[in-house]
């Protein structure tokens, strides 16, 4: 609609010319009523006879508007912030959730927003809506867990793309929350608790398997010199009687004095 090129006719012409007469004749008491203001952050769409007078809007500042032949509408061109209300999912493994996201736009184009469409706030919210349940139901419900951030790409540029005719930017759109039902919760509690404990067992038949490794190579130590294992059990006693201040009764085989007095003897 806003590029359209023909005029507004002669009776058009006549018309705006009857108005700009009437500004001349009571002025300056209608030009307090011709005179708008345009904030910084808006910009006005200006009606001539029910056509757009350019395909630029006006502003901000002061524009002028004919009375009886000229309305306009003010665009807020500010960062809009949307909340996403709960949305009931059904994902690719038959998985029931409620997701709920915000999504933060702009209008960029006011011309566009005002021409192209009835209410540029209402049909952006309902499209993003539409765009998370169509997006999110083709996750699985780990993907939909696990990959937030490039669902929430995903679904900024399908709204990226199909708000561009309307003169909106969808700037940034983000997963708020994911709500699973308590015993889908309490099925992947008790998955990951499972797994933990596997995790456990292993880590520990690990820890058993180098134990078993270590003592292996420590007995062939001791079998190559006998008189290690003597040496090692008297630090052992050693370790023991430093701990605890107590009496220590133990047995002593005859054969490790054997051993030692073999050794003291080869000396």
């Amino acid at each position: 609609i806003a590029d359209r090129q023909d005029g507004i006719g002669v009776c058009g012409w006549i018309l705006v010319s009857l108005s700009f007469l009437l500004v001349l004749i009571t002025f300056p008491v209608s030009i307090w009523t011709c005179i708008k203001v345009v904030r910084e952050y808006e910009r006005a769409v200006v009606f001539r006879l029910g056509r757009i007078l350019s395909k630029k809007a006006k502003g901000p500042g002061m524009i002028l508007v004919l009375p009886c032949t000229d309305t306009f509408v003010k665009v807020d061109l500010r960062m809009v912030t949307c909340k996403i209300p709960p949305q009931e999912i059904l994902t690719r493994d038959a998985v029931t959730a409620q997701v709920d996201g915000v999504v933060c736009y702009r209008i960029h184009r006011a011309v566009s927003a005002v021409a192209n469409v009835t209410d540029v706030h209402s049909a952006t919210l309902l499209l993003a809506q539409t765009t998370l349940r169509n997006v999110l139901g083709t996750q699985n419900l780990a993907q939909m867990l696990a990959g937030r951030e490039e669902i929430a790409h995903s679904i900024q540029a399908t709204l990226d793309s199909a708000t561009e005719q309307w003169g909106v930017k969808v700037a940034h759109v983000e997963i708020k929350d994911i709500r699973i039902p308590m015993a889908m919760q309490r099925a992947m509690a008790a998955e990951a608790e499972a797994a933990r404990e596997t995790k456990a067992k292993v880590v520990a038949a690990e820890g058993e398997m180098n134990a078993s490794k270590a003592l292996q190579q420590a007995s062939l130590v001791l079998t190559e010199s006998p008189a290690a294992l003597p040496l090692r059990y008297l630090q052992t006693l050693t370790a023991v009687a430093a701990q605890n201040n107590s009496t220590i009764v133990f047995p002593l085989p005859i054969n490790l004095f054997g051993s030692l007095g073999k050794k003291s003897t080869g000396a």
